[in-house]
């Protein structure tokens, strides 16, 4: 176990060189999302586990040893449903935990007691003091959609609003926004579109998985205009984020109703650009899910990202991850343990930030049903319902939970990212089987966040020019060993070096004079 520091003695350290004036992108926010399963936990579950939940991913106090309670997240993902929970079983989404309530009655009243469950750790978040409060919608309310239900029924990539039900759905997300504004809710972003590429669509009497509608550029255009204009009637101050493509690689490239999706709304020669609206920042959001498989293809299509959203002068934020296909395996076979998972994450948020320069990072859902110690693909909270019902269970953090809170806790909003070298001349693929390191600086911070990939304890050692910091430094840890996570740590001297536990990851702080 590593509980401190530990000084190189290693002949042949990695050295990591840091120029205090190679900058790269402003990270703005690491996040995730409370979706699904949340309704019943929020409203049922024991309040000291749901309070445990909360200081897992809000809290930004530490013991009396120096140890993290939480991992401080600076955003918060809250999904505004369409009303599929209302409908009960013949909403057609087959699992009760994944159909959501809507705010808005049949009769176009509204009803503000719904979705308890999911404001009961939106409000959590508030207290904590989270940055950035984010709402999403996956459909439009059922009143409004072609079919009365949450999804499609036809294959055909058309979206499920009605024709004339667009400036419906913009007065409806505006007023929700409003409502909570008044209440001393703020969400700083609405995001009216989610993964417009897949078809979202299951045939009558089969059951369906979740809400969804497929949306072409040229209707998320609108409904995105459409939505600007509502937020300045209702006089409502959040922006818009838009697309939360379903893959990092349609927001540049693919061929489809909803590709290239950085040119479609903010190249101004193209009949679907936006770059003129009042609420909508340049800014795009995309879903790092199936590009995650292969080093090599995963760093490319990240660069690609890159490259795009530079050359159009946009923001990039990954707006939603978890391990949905099986590239976190690495060609392992049978059980993956949950260090294994949680360095397989950690890998995926640094591509996106160091290749794909994203300023945001988001996961998809914080919990879900399964176990702690193996295969925790799809959360960062392991539930144990003890009924079929939701009424009650008990929650387990998983070594995800503090592989997020490496960069979450530490790499704050407006701090900025600092490219740097390396002295063993590996390649970008080799690097992702190796040490990797990012950087991050504040006015008054420098984070580092190390990542060993290698079975093998590892030396780092810092070359820092153009900053002038105190000699001694803290440092968190996390490795497979259980209870070491995000273990605090002091060291006496930076120069000396940092050694970094085989399988762990280690994030060193270093404090400007």
């Amino acid at each position: 176990m590593l509980s401190a520091p530990v000084f190189s003695q290693n002949p042949k350290p990695l050295v990591i060189k840091i120029d205090a004036n190679k900058t790269a992108q402003q990270i703005d926010n690491f996040g995730a999302a409370g979706a699904w399963f949340s309704e019943g936990i929020g409203k049922n579950w024991p309040v000291e586990n749901r309070e445990q939940m909360a200081e897992w991913l809000f809290s930004k106090e530490k013991d009396k040893s120096g140890n993290p309670k939480g991992i401080g997240l600076s955003a918060w993902r809250f999904n505004i449903g369409g009303g599929t929970a209302e409908q009960g079983d013949s909403s057609g989404i087959s699992d009760f935990r994944k159909r959501v309530e809507s705010f808005l009655n049949p009769d176009g009243t509204y009803d503000w007691t719904k979705q308890a469950g999911y404001l009961w750790f939106t409000k959590k978040a508030k207290e904590y003091g989270v940055e950035n409060l984010i709402a999403f919608s996956n459909t439009p309310p059922v009143q409004f959609t072609k079919n009365g239900l949450g999804y499609k029924t036809e294959k055909d990539y058309v979206n499920n609003l009605k024709s004339d039900k667009y400036e419906a759905y913009a007065t409806f997300l505006a007023t929700v926004l409003k409502h909570f504004d008044e209440e001393g809710l703020h969400f700083n972003y609405i995001s009216p579109v989610n993964e417009p590429q897949w078809d979202w669509s299951h045939p009558v009497g089969a059951p369906a998985k979740q809400e969804g509608t497929p949306w072409k550029n040229e209707d998320i255009a609108r409904i995105t205009t459409e939505l600007d204009h509502a937020l300045t009637k209702n006089n409502v101050a959040s922006k818009i984020l838009i697309t939360e493509a379903a893959q990092l690689d349609f927001l540049y490239g693919r061929n489809g109703h909803a590709t290239k999706q950085i040119q479609a709304f903010f190249n101004p020669t193209i009949p679907t650009q936006l770059t003129n609206l009042k609420h909508l920042p340049k800014l795009i959001g995309g879903h790092s899910y199936f590009t995650d498989k292969g080093d090599s293809a995963r760093i490319a299509t990240r660069q690609h990202v890159a490259d795009t959203v530079r050359k159009y002068n946009v923001t990039f934020w990954q707006t939603e991850y978890s391990m949905l296909a099986d590239g976190y395996k690495e060609s392992k076979k049978g059980k993956i343990p949950a260090i294994d998972c949680a360095l397989f994450l950690s890998k995926v948020i640094h591509d996106d930030l160091v290749y794909g320069n994203a300023a945001a990072w988001q996961l998809w859902n914080s919990w879900e049903p399964g176990s702690p110690d193996f295969d925790t693909r799809y959360y960062v909270i392991a539930l144990n319902p003890s009924d079929k019902e939701y009424i009650n269970g008990t929650v387990t953090a998983t070594k995800n939970l503090w592989a997020l809170g490496h960069y979450s806790r530490f790499v704050r909003p407006g701090m900025q990212r600092l490219n740097l070298t390396r002295n063993d001349n590996l390649t970008t693929v080799q690097i992702a089987q190796d040490v990797m390191v990012s950087a991050y600086a504040s006015e008054k911070q420098i984070v580092l966040v190390a990542i060993n990939y290698t079975e093998n304890v590892r030396d780092l050692k810092l070359d820092l020019s153009g900053f002038k910091l105190k000699k001694g430094f803290e440092s968190y840890t996390t490795t497979t060993e259980q209870g070491v996570d995000m273990q605090f740590g002091k060291g006496i001297d930076w120069k000396k070096g940092v050694r970094l536990p085989a399988r762990g990851l280690v994030t060193v702080v270093l404090e400007k004079n």
